[in-house]
């Protein structure tokens, strides 16, 4: 690993983003990090591009009533290829940004069904489904609540665990145990992901954060009991892009795993900005880790 140092200026002017997502505002002052980012190794060619000759999955929209929002709710679902309902399959939790919703994903340039498949010719990656939900939880749900719906991503927890993870348990054949439950998201669902991945370790054995937003806890927020982390926790994995003014978020959670001793990796996609070549560079290499 090769030590940088990471200057975070957190001021009320608006970082960069891609056409997909929102400028994220920043608040406070500046702040430095020493960070061990780990090794960037580049994806192959080809990672997310559609292949002729190989088996394909499927892209299946549920709704699910949500107990906590009180309405019923939609979710897409990946289901590998030549899915079988007399197996069990282990479940990706796949978030997306403040400006998306469950379409983000599947139809703004993220294709995890096409980066699945490609693993799954390639024997690259363990049995599971990917459920790519809608992270607002609120009775308007659409993508024109922009920042205004901020509460209602800190908020989805409660749907998530309390209504969405029961419904696909039910209706999927799927391991209900949480070795078998893995929890990623890009941007403001990279932070949800790290909050509630980490915050219900009972829940979560795999936690991923893609390019997370200022919706992160602090370190010491997320890490409480740090023996409790490194007993529970199968999977701590997350990457940036290099000219993400965001980058600061993941920074803080790596310097702290790595005082503590927490196993935590870390990577700063060369060059990378605040869009989807990061993201899917995320999902390709997280879910050949998990499982």
């Amino acid at each position: 690993m090769k030590k940088f140092y990471v200057t975070a200026l957190l001021s009320l002017s608006l970082m960069a983003a891609n056409a997909q997502e929102p400028n994220i505002p920043m608040f406070g002052g500046q702040q430095n990090l020493d960070v061990n980012f780990d090794p960037y190794v580049a994806a192959p060619q080809g990672f997310d591009q559609e292949r002729e000759g190989i088996e394909h999955g499927t892209i299946q929209l549920i709704e699910y009533p949500s107990e906590s929002v009180g309405t019923v709710r939609k979710a897409n679902v990946y289901l590998p290829p030549k899915y079988d309902k007399n197996k069990k399959y282990s479940v990706l939790y796949l978030l997306h940004g403040i400006g998306g919703d469950e379409w983000e994903w599947v139809k703004d340039g993220g294709v995890p069904n096409i980066i699945m498949d490609n693993l799954y010719a390639d024997k690259k990656v363990k049995d599971m489904i990917v459920v790519m939900p809608n992270g607002r939880a609120a009775k308007d749900d659409s993508r024109a609540g922009g920042y205004g719906s901020a509460p209602a991503f800190g908020e989805f927890d409660k749907d998530l665990i309390g209504s969405l993870i029961p419904y696909i348990e039910k209706n999927f054949s799927v391991y209900t145990d949480k070795d078998h439950r893995a929890i990623a998201g890009l941007s403001m669902g990279g932070g949800q992901s790290l909050n509630f991945g980490l915050g219900n370790m009972d829940v979560f054995a795999y936690v991923g954060g893609f390019s997370s937003a200022p919706n992160t806890k602090p370190a010491a927020q997320l890490i409480p009991d740090v023996e409790k982390v490194k007993k529970e926790n199968k999977l701590l994995w997350m990457v940036c892009g290099g000219a993400d003014g965001l980058i600061y978020n993941s920074a803080q959670l790596k310097s702290f795993c790595d005082k503590n001793e927490v196993p935590c990796t870390f990577i700063k996609y060369p060059e990378g900005r605040h869009d989807f070549v990061v993201w899917k560079y995320g999902l390709y290499n997280f879910a050949q880790l998990i499982f």
